[in-house]
């Protein structure tokens, strides 16, 4: 269910012509500063004038700096209307490498960081990769989108590039793909929960042409707050579905329940094309 991803939220934010109604919130854990959270709300509101942000019981105001954002709740205000963004949130499945073309964007991505880039958990034995997983920044089933919006201009190909790629463990993996994790240029974000780390450097060399993709991660990372921060945030897909269950029957009774059909069936013509 969609509540799923507000349930920790211990930071909600608030229309102040309308301060009853919740529009969104985060998870602070320590490492969120004020500047962070001004970023964010940047991406989650559409408004023709800069907002203000203050403390909704003290009126303390937020500013471009880099306080610790305080736990409690706060209201917006603008001199114009204030909308919460409808900009679509690009839903993703766990997809795994099932050609030999994407073996190819495996193998490099796995030479290039032999470390989970998020964890920093170093790769040891060079035979097994079990836990180690390359994934696609960009979800190769939205090659539509792929097209539409001309993301090319920042790398030449979505498929097997590795600047559409990162090694992660696997369970880092699962959360990426459903934007509970996700990475910006600067830092690392968990569940709406900063770490304030940097991204493992060995990925991101500006001199060589195998480094990943700073425009894909902030196209993740603006993914995440869309589906993290606005109203109670986005559903999160089930993906363990064990042998016998009716796969389908499970889908169809869960919320997206045709844009999930729709992705599983890119997915599968991706793989006989």
């Amino acid at each position: 269910m969609s509540g799923h991803r507000s349930h920790f939220r211990n930071v909600r934010f608030f229309d102040e012509a309308n301060p009853d109604v919740v529009l969104g919130g985060l998870v602070q854990n320590g490492s969120i500063t004020e500047r962070n959270f001004l970023t964010m709300l940047d991406i989650v509101f559409v408004t023709t004038a800069p907002i203000r942000v203050s403390a909704k019981d003290t009126g303390k105001v937020v500013s471009m700096v880099g306080t610790r954002l305080d736990v409690r709740d706060y209201l917006v205000s603008c001199e114009d209307e204030i909308q919460v963004s409808d900009e679509p949130w690009v839903h993703r499945i766990t997809s795994h490498s099932v050609s030999g073309r994407e073996d190819a964007f495996r193998d490099g991505i796995r030479a290039r960081d032999n470390k989970c880039v998020i964890s920093g958990r170093v790769h040891r034995n060079p035979h097994i990769w079990t836990s180690f997983e390359a994934a696609h920044v960009f979800p190769l089933e939205k090659e539509s989108l792929w097209i539409q919006f001309n993301y090319g201009r920042w790398i030449t190909d979505m498929d097997d590039t590795n600047g559409n790629g990162l090694l992660l463990q696997s369970i880092i993996h699962r959360l990426f793909e459903q934007y509970l994790i996700s990475v910006n240029s600067d830092y690392i974000l968990i569940l709406l929960m900063w770490m304030g780390e940097p991204l493992d450097p060995v990925c991101r060399d500006p001199t060589s042409p195998r480094c990943v993709s700073d425009q894909l991660l902030r196209w993740h990372f603006r993914q995440s707050v869309l589906a993290n921060m606005r109203g109670a945030g986005e559903p999160a897909f089930e993906h363990d579905f064990l042998p016998g269950m009716d796969m389908m029957k499970e889908i169809r009774e869960k919320p997206l329940a045709q844009e999930r059909l729709e992705l599983e069936l890119s997915y599968r013509l991706r793989q006989v094309v």
